[in-house]
């Protein structure tokens, strides 16, 4: 996958403490190549438990903090062979701009969980800190990650799929088919929080990725959205299911729904993509397959690993052909990715684009404009809305 670098990166983490899904998954997907190391951390907003968490990480207690403050201000005071090489944010959405905002102003490379933030606002001003400091941003769509997407990705860029005509994308999970956040579910309850989750639920959580998936492998941009939004479990305050149709640049057709209601489903994310010689067919629970049907010859179902794949998707393998790799994995391209580009800017060098493959700042604004576009949408009694 990489060679061994010098040294490993110095990471330190904002939230992802005890109890915390995801937290541990961004982790378990740094430490899987041996390139970074978690040196520092702030990782609840409760300063106890944030300080009982870092303990159990082994943090050194002088770099275990009980406040991101506290954090970075202890990291600047420290000489340059000893401060953090990037931060990974992981907190509920609400926490995401201010932290991200205050170690990119202060030069020190950020790792932020998606959705970015809440407002097109709070993007702009993130946009506008980063183009100051020049930092490395890098936003955790881990989608982008798996191997059979990043194929996907290049059949598309060879043009293998013709003139492109539709995209259908979906994301259909069934975890909030009942009302869980009134049951002590801490996920269910920031997730449907518009004091924290922001103004969508569904569309923001998951729906976000379902639109990067999209656009990162078509390449396409959204032209007009046409939403519908609904919070069908009752006393629910953000949705938890929408339907769109998109209208893409370039005279290209869309669906996309994303829907946490769809109970007995587990995590159904799947992207087709339809082009006049061609398809393609690709699902998260079965990630390890990409599906071609050309016009004018039989299926074929392409495996990770195959040495025929495009290098970027090679490069995004670890083991051998027959060998399963899904999430962390992902996660963890995502973030070789990241160590990528800061290890070219440490060497004043450019990044191998290949190498430095991951979503950057841009794509995180683009999905914030998304949802408040798709929210906006579902509001008007208009049938399109402009994404402008």
């Amino acid at each position: 996958m990489s060679t061994q670098p010098e040294r490993k990166l110095r990471y330190a983490m904002v939230g992802g403490g005890r109890d915390a899904f995801i937290g541990s998954v961004h982790r378990r997907a740094m430490a899987l190549d041996g390139q970074m190391e978690l040196v520092a951390g702030a990782l609840s907003s409760n300063p106890d438990k944030a300080r009982a968490s870092g303990k159990d990480l082994g943090l050194a207690p002088e770099r275990n903090h009980g406040r991101w403050e506290d954090l970075l201000a202890d990291e600047l005071t420290r000489p340059a062979e000893e401060r953090i090489d990037f931060v990974s944010i992981v907190t509920p959405n609400h926490v995401h701009f201010p932290v991200a905002k205050a170690f990119a102003a202060a030069g020190i490379h950020v790792v932020c969980d998606k959705p970015l933030v809440h407002t097109r606002a709070q993007a702009d001003e993130l946009v506008r800190t980063v183009e100051q400091s020049g930092v490395v941003f890098g936003v955790t769509y881990n989608y982008t990650g798996y191997p059979m997407v990043r194929e996907a990705r290049e059949l598309v860029k060879r043009g293998v799929l013709g003139e492109l005509r539709k995209v259908v994308v979906e994301y259909n999970q069934g975890w909030l088919a009942t009302h869980v956040e009134g049951q002590g579910n801490k996920q269910a309850g920031w997730r449907t929080d518009p004091e924290r989750s922001g103004a969508a639920g569904a569309i923001g959580d998951i729906g976000s990725h379902a639109e990067n998936l999209a656009a990162t492998v078509t390449g396409l941009e959204l032209e007009a959205i046409c939403a519908d939004l609904g919070a069908l479990v009752p006393g629910r305050r953000l949705d938890d299911d929408a339907s769109l149709l998109l209208r893409w640049r370039g005279g290209v057709r869309g669906v996309l729904t994303a829907s946490q209601i769809a109970a007995g489903v587990e995590n159904d994310l799947r992207l087709r993509v339809f082009g006049s010689a061609g398809s393609l067919d690709w699902r998260q629970e079965n990630p390890n397959e990409l599906v071609h049907a050309p016009l004018d010859g039989p299926k074929r179902i392409l495996t990770r690993g195959s040495p025929w794949l495009s290098e970027a998707s090679r490069r995004a393998c670890r083991v051998p052909s027959g060998h399963p790799e899904a999430f962390i994995e992902a996660f963890a391209n995502v973030y070789l990715g990241v160590a990528a580009d800061i290890r070219a800017r440490l060497a004043g060098v450019a990044a191998d684009p290949l190498a430095a493959d991951y979503p950057r700042l841009a794509d995180g604004v683009r999905g914030v404009r998304f949802i408040e576009k798709t929210v906006e949408s579902a509001a008007s009694k208009l049938k399109w809305t402009l994404m402008e």
